[in-house]
């Protein structure tokens, strides 16, 4: 596969055996112990010796070596050194998560164990939730903003739902920030680094009266781009960025506190740029970029895309349309209050929470010079989530403490809406013109800079000449159309009650039982604006004579190209409406034994469910070539945008041990995910499709390519072969493996950890698109068998701190190192082989000096210290698909003459930082 660069090989080789050395050793931090936690912290000293380290993820704190589920617990110290200000920098601490971001900021996928939601649709809700001081966060990308002074990050794995607010099926990531202290302190960070970044960061806290405490937090940063747009002379990707929270602690007795936060940032960054993929990074992409062997590369660089554009990708240089950009804005808002009071035989917890998140976002989404496809920078391209959330949990124990209980009950509102201004831009018309000619007969012609893309106009279509030549003409002059403004709104409300108990059955046996009861109701309606009667007229002009055999393909592709992604002035003014609701239960069994103090085994069993809801893309309405009034107008369409919810039953046994200088942790885990919830784009749409395996054979209809073979095998049959019956569809997805977490402390200022996660996420042999056992789409056709995208089968973490102590003086040094070896696996949803990464090696380094007590510190930090290259994402560009009579080559070109792009991780960082703290 494709080759990983690094500035320095025999660096790269050193790492690894770095990493390799640290498999006996390593693991999570451990995670330091928040102002609530410090009386269970302290019972837990006294009751082992030797000290634990404490979590809240089953609401309760306890030592993380009776917690039998599979958790990762980060401490402040460990995301400090590793560098993270947001969720992206978890990888190189939590083995068996991954977390990238694609088009957006407001775009982030996390995946636990290879499962996560994938793609831009923020109708799909989070496979991995993310949860901030108790308040569930509408999708995980909102979770790549800055977080400011954090006490500790829990990575729970498997399926959640009986103690967190919102319904997980794959995980969940629960942040607590650090509280307000009635010890008055401070402290302040700034970093300068490369490519001129700067972070300036502080905090203060104190007490405001005997029973009130405050505390503020503050970020401020900015940063030029990774990438450079050569013709703008523009940086893309850029930091420039502000964040701050405000929280008041009232504690008036030990019985009763109040916690109120409010916080708000804000972002006007340029987000995302693009490369095109090359055979630099993939093999396997050949001869796609080469102009004598695909005609859509030949018509964009007779229009105008600079041959470099498909050199080499890691240049970082990228060519983006005269006046177009990737101006954005976000901002994200929010307060809640927590209040807890201790009744003396159970304790009442409520969090009531409000969030105001909102993100534009422009962009030339082609990635080319040739001005095709955008969204104008003009706050008409967004989305919002307001979300009213209430959480009420009650909990204490019963028969002489035999039984530890657990009620609760949650409510949300979240109100979501989008707005969308997709326009083809001012050589679209050309550009479709053009690559229609030079797939067809009609080659010999070809003239970029002729009418209608043509130096002669021959009598291809005999007497209906001037039909078909007026059609062409028509897309030629499609330019600066598309929608005016479409609205999406959802708003989604539920409610659910849990419980979560844990039966003492003897000192040593545990029994725990979880159960959810769930009501989700989503209400949907969207209104479309658009401009393009070149769809309509061309759908007027052509579609009489799609009949005739010989033209079916010609009407097609002009038709398909003037309406492509429902781009017609049809769904000018056209308002659809649409209401789905949902009822589940789901919960956990846990049977856990602890032989000794030192020793935990566990076993259980959860059932997971993530909601169902709405594709958020007009596109997936219908095909391009069928007016909306065949179908009776787009309402009767609006049943083919919703999809199912997505269940899991997860199976997990292990076993936890743990003394001061070594613990280790380690996981088997089988989760079975049916109506598994993908989004894939294909080129011209976004399909949002549930996908089930069939215990039948399906005789390679799941499998069938004859769509995008070329005429000669057309197969009639193909949207009806695939098919299960109903009764004989179960589980499409099966993600299994083993995960190991450890670490030794042999002195007090020198730890090593390590974490390894093996998962073979796959999907089964035979797929079906739903749970009636429908056919699977056909851009779908390379997912049975094969591993899901982003699911590397084995991750390895390591993390080496040394703090020593330099002779009397009080000061102490610092040296860290952490790295990620992560094996191959494929970026893109539809697993084409030209998306496929080699396996890669990203570590992170920090040396410092720091005074007495800490009050002062010094440290040179990098990140991606070699500066590995890899994808984050490969997708098919934008409208830049070959016609599908191209020539098929199985494994080798399933996408024809398909034009593909890659979103790349961010390159290697260095710099200094000053701290200080009092």
């Amino acid at each position: 596969m494709n080759t990983i660069h690094t500035t320095a090989a025999s660096a790269r080789r050193a790492a690894l055996l770095l990493t390799v050395a640290g498999l006996a050793l390593s693991s999570p931090a451990f995670a330091q112990d928040t102002a609530a936690d410090q009386q269970a912290q302290q019972a837990a000293d006294e009751a082992s010796g030797e000290g634990s380290i404490i979590v809240t993820a089953t609401r309760r704190a306890s030592p993380l070596s009776d917690v039998p589920i599979a958790v990762t617990a980060i401490t402040a110290d460990s995301l400090q050194n590793t560098g993270a200000n947001d969720i992206r920098q978890l990888n190189q601490v939590a083995p068996s998560l991954l977390v990238s971001s694609t088009g957006s900021e407001a775009n982030g996928s996390a995946r636990i164990r290879g499962i996560g939601t994938v793609g831009d649709n923020p109708g799909l809700e989070s496979s991995v939730a993310v949860f901030i001081d108790g308040v569930y966060r509408s999708r995980s990308g909102i979770g790549l903003n800055e977080l400011g002074e954090i006490e500790r990050i829990e990575v729970l794995r498997g399926p959640q739902g009986t103690l967190f607010g919102r319904n997980a099926s794959a995980g969940l990531i629960n942040i607590v920030s650090k509280s307000p202290s009635f010890t008055f302190g401070g402290n302040a960070e700034l970093t300068y680094g490369n490519y001129d970044f700067m972070r300036a960061a502080g905090s203060i806290t104190g007490p405001l009266s005997q029973s009130i405490a405050a505390r503020i937090d503050g970020v401020y940063v900015k940063r030029d781009g990774f990438y450079h747009d050569v013709i703008n002379d523009t940086d893309v990707n850029n930091r420039d960025r502000y964040f701050v929270r405000g929280q008041l602690l009232f504690e008036p007795t030990d019985a009763f506190s109040v916690r109120l936060i409010g916080d708000y940032s804000k972002r006007d960054e340029k987000c995302c740029g693009a490369v095109n993929l090359t055979r630099n990074q993939n093999p396997l992409i050949g001869g796609l970029n080469d102009p004598a062997q695909n005609n859509i590369v030949r018509v964009l660089l007779d229009l105008g895309q600079p041959a470099a554009a498909f050199n080499d990708p890691y240049s970082r240089n990228i060519y983006v349309t005269p006046g177009r950009g990737y101006g954005g804005k976000t901002t994200d808002g929010g307060v809640s209050l927590e209040a807890n009071y201790d009744f003396g035989g159970a304790t009442l917890t409520s969090i009531t929470a409000y969030r105001d998140y909102k993100s534009s976002q422009g962009g030339d989404i082609d990635y080319s010079a040739v001005d095709i496809l955008y969204r104008a920078d003009d706050d008409k391209s967004y989305r919002q989530f307001k979300t009213f959330s209430q959480e009420l949990r009650l909990q204490g124990a019963a028969f002489d403490d035999r039984l530890d209980w657990l009620v609760g009950a949650y409510f949300a509102d979240e109100k979501l809406t989008v707005g969308d201004n997709l326009r083809f831009g001012r050589d679209y018309g050309r550009f479709a013109t053009c690559r229609l000619v030079t797939g067809s007969s009609l080659a010999p012609f070809y003239n970029p800079a002729g009418a209608g893309c043509l130096a002669a106009r021959p009598a291809a279509f005999g007497a209906l000449s001037p039909v078909f030549y007026g059609a062409i003409d028509r897309l030629d002059s499609l330019r600066d159309l598309g929608s005016t403004q479409d609205i999406y709104k959802q708003d989604s409300r539920n409610w659910a009650l849990f419980t979560h108990n844990i039966f003492h059955v003897t000192p040593t046996l545990d029994v725990t039982l979880g159960l959810r009861y769930t009501n989700e109701r989503k209400k949907f309606d969207a209104t479309f604006g658009n401009d393009n009667t070149v769809c309509t007229a061309n759908q007027a002009a052509l579609l009489p004579y799609r009949a005739i055999p010989t033209l079916t393909a010609t009407v097609d592709a002009i038709v398909g190209l003037s309406c492509q992604g429902n781009s017609t002035a049809e769904l000018n003014g056209v308002s659809i409406n649409d209401q789905r609701n949902e009822d589940e239960f789901t919960g956990t069994a846990v049977v856990s034994w602890k032989p000794d103090p030192k020793w935990l085994v566990y076993g259980s069993y959860s059932r997971g469910y993530k909601a169902g809801g709405f594709n958020l893309d007009r596109s997936a309405l219908k095909p391009p070539v069928a007016p909306f009034g065949g179908q009776a107008g787009a309402q009767a369409l609006v049943s083919g945008l919703q999809f199912d919810p997505e269940i899991v039953n997860a199976y997990e046994v292990g076993i936890k041990y743990f003394t001061r200088p070594f613990s280790f942790n380690i996981a088997a885990f089988r989760q079975e995910f049916q109506n598994f919830q993908l989004n894939t784009f294909n080129g011209t749409v976004f399909l949002v499709q549930n996908i089930n395996g069939c215990t039948d054979s399906l005789n390679g209809g799941d499998r069938d390519q004859s769509k995008f073979t070329n005429a000669a095998n057309y197969n009639i049959n193909a949207s009806t072969t695939g098919s299960c019956a109903a009764g004989n569809v179960s589980y499409g997805v099966l993600s299994q493996g083993v995960e190991l977490e450890a670490t030794i402390a042999p002195t007090r200022d020198f730890r090593i950890g390590m974490g390894v996660t093996y998962a073979d996420t796959k999907y089964r042999d035979q797929l079906v698109g739903n749970d009636s056992g429908a056919p699977l789409d056909q851009a779908l056709r390379k997912l049975p068998g094969d591993n899901l995208s982003n699911a590397p089968k084995w991750t390895v973490t390591s993390s080496a701190t040394w703090t020593p102590a330099i002779g009397n003086t009080g000061l102490s040094g610092l040296v860290y190192v952490d790295s990620r070896l992560t094996g191959d696996y494929n970026t893109g949803s539809d697993l084409f082989p030209q998306k496929a990464q080699d396996g890669y090696l990203i570590v992170n380094a920090r040396l410092g000096l720091r005074g007495r007590d800490e009050r002062w510190g010094i440290e040179v930090w990098a990140q991606n210290v070699f500066n590995t290259n890899y994808t984050q994402v490969a997708f098919n560009s934008p409208f830049q698909e070959g016609g599908t009579t191209a020539a098929y080559s199985d494994p080798q070109f399933p996408g024809g003459r398909q034009i593909f792009s890659a979103y790349l991780a961010e390159p290697r960082t260095y710099g200094l930082t000053l701290r200080g703290k009092f």
